[in-house]
């Protein structure tokens, strides 16, 4: 990670056990005056729309509507989405620091810097901040406008009661800065909707502010700490944060400071951790959607706000939706389900399955070109709102998605038929890996991810369920015994990180060809290359997979093991799946029941077919019957 990550650690390792954190981030503030209701309802900043009075109406389908009157009548109801997934039971008023999934109760009156953010004990705190993020809010705003509603006064309460329950600084929910940045996003966006209604006064407006202001500088004294030794979407959505909550609300008096510092530090991420070719450092689809959202954002704003980003950020928006297109399932609109997925989906304004990345991939190319990518309405509404209502539906420019794509600074590969497609993550890391899983292999027919990637459940678990979900097992790869391809550290952390050598795309006259090789398990020797070679037929769904362990030095008395993990589909569409060694005499398949989680925080039983060989090689063939 380098001498400044291991310094900046030391340094914030020394303000907290010195106590000088709680100086930083002081728990006491007075009360300003920062601009009148009525003065801000005059000037406001230039946001998507004005209010909900400018915008018209979105022909929301019959079936997304009766969906989404379920979801907001859940909320009424006291319950909220957790993870975009699974729905519990909070009731009202809110515990903000209880976590649902624990049962425990976190402390509101301890400095934020002493609260754990990972014990057996508390359970997985990402169960407190959910709720605390208010990102429920876009489905009440959803429900408002879709049915004319006005749920203004329930909303205001709902953010005022959590900053009376939330003194700045303590409590769980100051623990995370990027949580702070998106509830401040969204209570902008609240904001903004609701500015003409009679449950917004004076009061409640100036206590929103306050809070605002005061969290807007715990970001700002806490950015560095994100951007040195998390640097990840966290960095980006902080750097975002402080760009345009300072644009959007320059009676702040750090305002000017901070959108100046926010840009330039969000621009800086944005061309670090996007790579050239598109594909995003943290290797994982649904953190590269949550970029996608953050991006739509800056795009949107910075315009209308006359305060255009750079071109390097315009090129990094271009190739980030030619990665995502070109690993798109066509018929559903997902993404392979491929690297860490803690459920982020920060502002959800449609009705599709969580899943499903169309919406956000089409309203960042709406922002940046003005047109859409795909002709089902319900794909545009996120578009629509961003364009405040002014979306022309009719404005269409689907892109085409070639046989062969390739990422190379990721290290992604895809081979594609109309009806199926297969990608094969071979790449080199300069930044932290995910997971250990070198040239492993997702497989789509006709909508249905049949050879999949098993997820990501929870992040804070125990370790062997955190070490089976981010290591070689759950992927569709080559081992040696039951070791991981890496050497497994502390929570997100692996040692020996695995290294492309090569990777290259063929056309043939009857197949589509892929040779990998990759540099694994450099812990056990540094000899070690797993060669793999694909070909994905034209005339039928038809794979051939043929996988080398070259060993050099190496010497083991271990079982080499191929594993290949399968959704019910692959056996309902009547697929097969045999294996040979070198000899071509047929492996015996072993049919294991494994674990497989699509959503966070959930996982159910998965079927895996793994082969075993004393030689260091398989050759595959996967074929519908």
């Amino acid at each position: 990670m380098g001498l400044r990550y291991i310094l900046y650690r030391v340094y914030h390792i020394f303000l907290i056990k010195s106590k000088l954190i709680k100086w930083r981030f002081p728990t006491k503030y007075a009360d300003e005056q920062y601009i009148s209701l009525a003065h801000w309802k005059i000037a406001t900043m230039p946001f998507f729309f004005k209010s909900r009075e400018a915008l018209g109406t979105f022909p929301l389908s019959a079936t997304q509507r009766e969906a989404l009157k379920t979801d907001y009548e859940n909320i009424r109801a006291g319950k909220l989405q957790y993870f975009n997934h699974n729905w519990l039971s909070v009731g009202f008023p809110i515990n903000w620091h209880h976590n649902p999934d624990s049962g425990y109760e976190y402390p509101k009156h301890v400095h934020w810097a002493y609260i754990p953010d990972l014990s057996a004990k508390n359970g997985d705190i990402k169960y407190v901040w959910e709720k605390s993020r208010f990102s429920f809010l876009y489905t009440i705003i959803r429900y408002d406008q879709h049915f004319g509603a006005d749920s203004s006064a329930f909303v205001f309460d709902l953010i005022n009661d959590w900053i009376a329950q939330n003194p700045i600084n303590q409590g769980p929910n100051y623990k995370c800065s990027q949580e702070i940045s998106l509830r401040l996003l969204n209570w902008t966006f609240a904001l903004y909707y609701y500015k003409n209604s009679l449950a917004l006064n004076e009061a409640s407006f100036s206590a929103i502010l306050n809070s605002m202001r005061q969290q807007l500088i715990h970001v700002y004294k806490n950015i560095h700490f994100s951007r040195i030794t998390v640097r990840n979407n966290h960095a980006i959505t902080e750097t975002l944060c402080l760009y345009l909550i300072s644009l959007l609300f320059p009676c702040f008096s750090e305002a000017k400071k901070y959108q100046r510092v926010g840009k330039k530090y969000f621009e800086e991420e944005i061309a670090y951790q996007v790579y050239a070719d598109g594909s995003y450092l943290q290797f994982s689809m649904n953190y590269h959607r949550v970029v996608v959202q953050l991006l739509t954002w800056a795009l949107h704003l910075s315009e209308a706000n006359k305060d255009p980003l750079s071109s390097t950020t315009l090129l990094r928006v271009d190739a980030t939706l030619q990665f995502l297109y070109n690993h798109q399932d066509a018929v559903t609109g997902y993404l392979p389900n491929y690297g860490a997925n803690d459920g982020a989906l920060f502002f959800k304004l449609n009705q599709e399955e969580f899943l499903n990345h169309a919406p956000q991939i089409n309203a960042l190319s709406n922002a940046f070109t003005e047109e859409n990518l795909y002709t089902k309405t319900d794909y545009l509404e996120d578009a629509w709102w961003y364009s405040g209502g002014k979306l022309d539906l009719q404005q269409v420019k689907a892109l085409q998605r070639p046989e062969l794509y390739e990422a190379k600074v990721g290290g992604f590969y895809v081979m594609r038929h109309p009806q199926y497609f297969s990608m094969l993550r071979c790449g080199n890391h300069k930044d932290r890996p995910q997971q250990a899983d070198a040239n492993h292999l997702d497989i789509w027919y006709e909508g249905k991810n049949i050879v999949r990637d098993n997820g990501s459940y929870k992040y804070n678990t125990d370790a062997d369920t955190v070490n089976y979900f981010s290591g070689t097992a759950s992927h569709n790869t080559v081992q040696i015994g039951d070791q991981n391809q890496m050497l497994k550290g502390g929570r997100f952390i692996w040692y020996f990180w695995s290294q492309a050598q090569e990777a290259s795309l063929k056309h043939t006259a009857s197949f589509l060809l892929l040779h990998a090789r990759a540099k694994v398990y450099q812990h056990l020797s540094k000899d070690i290359v797993h060669a793999r070679t694909v070909k994905h037929y034209h005339e039928e769904p038809k794979w051939e997979i043929e996988d080398e362990l070259i060993l050099g030095n190496y010497k083991t008395t271990e079982i080499f093991k191929q594993n290949w993990h399968l959704s019910e589909d692959f056996f309902a569409e009547g697929f097969v799946l045999k294996c040979y060694n070198k000899a071509g005499q047929e492996l015996l398949p072993h049919l294991l029941t494994v674990w497989n989680s699509q959503v966070y925080g959930e996982k159910h039983p998965s079927r895996c077919i793994q082969f075993q060989n004393k030689e260091p090689y398989f050759i595959t063939v996967i074929y519908r019957k």
